[in-house]
């Protein structure tokens, strides 16, 4: 990846020649401010601009028509000048849109909010969120034998894998904490969790000391240099109250309002490691904390793993255009309207196996809705193994109540229990349609 080119320097439009000067205003006054794309020097110089203009006059008129609406956050950078957002009317647009699709009765909610559902849901999202965001940050293992650790429970045996079982259990924590006002102590507690597999002893849940000084880089690439680690406690007090909305005194949209927690946490770099995983789960708990109940159920890590580099970028965008945020916060919430399309999707897939199951098992039978998604995923996959464990971690239900659902379907004659040493092991087997079809038969 390569950094950014910088804009031609803003400062120095008052030095321009009046004719310049004039032609510059003359095209702000027609500059965009609507749903068209927020577009970087970086992004801008390789398009046509207007007939008769050159790219810097184009982009000096863009800058001033975003300064007029720029606004200051309290969050401020190595030199002590604040980062500031614009206001175009796509930035209000894709925050309504969160605000209608995250916290308002959309067509999910019926769905997600079924207390016979959410906790499967809710522990799918939790694994998919953990596995991504650690390998964001360079866990080595893939998604099927992650979710086979979290969901059977068992002991972490790689350094990815340990990484992906800390960050699972940062979640669970973030969503304990949703209702709490974040403090410098929250934030130490959460990076505790994310990084207590992964750091020696005494090394996690503590702010960098002044000789551990990092730089943020890319393959040999330095991209960012943090402030100093005198500094962090300040910050980290600052940021907590911008998290609360204790400050500024003037309205800050609470969907902007987590896209900036997320970026001053990653910008203030205040951990030797985790630093990633801690503001993303940062970004949840903002999420959370401001009813955005739907943000439960999305893995918002997914998509930043598909594509790092423009992750990077949004980062990059915003330092090499005098802190101009809305290039960060506005990807964010790109990201999370793409986070809840995904969730849809999902959700419909998952209603359609539901479905194609229940056609094949008869009325009355008297399965619930957790055997049914088993007997789904057995057809799907002859051979599956369940355990009582990942039974009860896939759908976060008591043991018992697991262990009850499993043996009853091997009473059925519908899973085969094996034992392998003291655990039971349920097995799909092959001819499962026919025994499904047999068992309907004979009820």
């Amino acid at each position: 990846m390569k950094v950014p080119q910088s804009p031609p320097d803003f400062r120095k439009l008052p030095s321009l020649a009046k004719e310049s000067l004039a032609r510059i205003f003359a095209l702000q006054l027609e500059s965009p401010q609507d749903g068209t794309p927020y577009l970087h020097w970086d992004e801008l110089r390789h398009r046509d601009p207007p007939v008769g203009y050159s790219h810097e006059e184009w982009w000096y008129a863009l800058k001033l028509a975003r300064a007029m609406s720029y606004r200051a956050m309290p969050m401020l950078d190595v030199s002590g000048q604040p980062f500031v957002i614009s206001t175009p009317d796509r930035l209000f647009e894709l925050a309504s849109r969160v605000d209608r699709e995250a916290s308002g009765a959309i067509e999910l909610s019926e769905d997600v909010r079924d207390p016979d559902r959410r906790d499967r849901y809710v522990a799918d999202s939790l694994f998919e969120e953990a596995i991504t965001s650690s390998q964001l940050e360079g866990a080595a293992t893939t998604r099927k034998a992650a979710k086979e650790m979290l969901r059977a429970g068992r002991r972490p045996t790689t350094h990815g894998e340990r990484m992906i079982l800390a960050n699972y259990r940062a979640m669970e924590r973030v969503r304990e904490l949703k209702h709490e006002s974040l403090s410098p102590e929250l934030v130490l507690e959460l990076h505790s969790i994310v990084t207590a597999e992964t750091l020696p002893p005494g090394e996690s849940g503590r702010l960098r000391r002044s000789d551990e000084d990092i730089r943020v880089t890319w393959g040999d690439l330095v991209l960012h240099s943090p402030p100093p680690a005198d500094e962090l406690p300040e910050r980290l007090e600052r940021l907590c109250r911008f998290a609360n909305g204790a400050i500024p005194e003037r309205y800050v949209h609470p969907a902007i309002r987590a896209a900036v927690v997320h970026f001053w946490l990653a910008y203030d770099h205040p951990f030797t490691d985790g630093n990633g995983r801690t503001a993303r789960g940062l970004f949840y708990w903002s999420l959370l904390h401001e009813g955005y109940w739907l943000a439960e159920y999305l893995s918002v890590s997914r998509l930043l793993r598909r594509a790092p580099a423009r992750y990077a970028r949004a980062f990059l965008y915003t330092e090499t255009d005098g802190n101009d945020l809305t290039y960060f916060v506005d990807y964010q919430l790109e990201v999370v309207l793409r986070s809840i399309a995904q969730l849809r999707q999902y959700l419909e897939r998952e209603m359609r196996k539901t479905r194609e199951t229940e056609k094949q098992l008869k009325p009355g039978q008297g399965f619930n809705h957790r055997q049914i998604a088993i007997l789904s995923r057995a057809l799907r996959k002859p051979g599956a193994r369940f355990t009582i464990a990942s039974h009860q971690n896939s759908h976060g239900i008591a043991y018992a109540t697991s262990r009850a659902d499993l043996q009853d379907l091997a009473e059925r004659g519908l899973l085969e229990m094996q034992r392998e040493g003291r655990r039971q092991v349920f097995r799909a087997p092959n001819d499962l349609q026919l025994r499904i079809a047999d068992s309907g038969d004979s009820s």
